[in-house]
């Protein structure tokens, strides 16, 4: 799985910052390494110097083998918040996607159903 980590002119110690993502991703969505193929994550202060409640923001991507990209948006008041509220919606978000094409995949058609027997 590859981890890539953009950052805003607004963020600072953004090589720090970097370093810190990659590990957290590493950790929150290690058990989907043979899914993933990549994760993509921009942090960015939408207000950079002023305050305000909420301006703070984190965008997830996760590409997956074969299917469409899944992506989480979280916004709080730090960058620190932001990523971990979108790293919990995309680990979430991966659980039941894939949670539901692995299901999916292991029934077993109705139409294949011998124990029916029409009279």
């Amino acid at each position: 799985m590859q981890i890539q980590v953009n950052t805003s002119n607004g963020v600072n110690n953004k090589d720090a910052l970097e370093r810190w993502a990659d590990a957290e991703i590493k950790q929150q969505l290690g058990r989907f390494v043979d899914e993933v193929t990549r994760v993509e994550v921009h942090l960015s202060d939408e207000n950079h110097d002023k305050a305000g409640a909420g301006d703070k923001c984190c965008v997830m991507e996760a590409r997956l083998a074969h299917h469409q990209p899944l992506a989480v948006t979280q916004h709080a008041t730090t960058l620190d918040e932001a990523f971990r509220g979108a790293a919990d919606k995309l680990k979430r978000l991966l659980d039941n996607t894939l949670g539901r094409l692995n299901n999916h995949r292991d029934r077993d058609s109705i139409r294949k159903d011998t124990g029916f027997i029409a009279e």
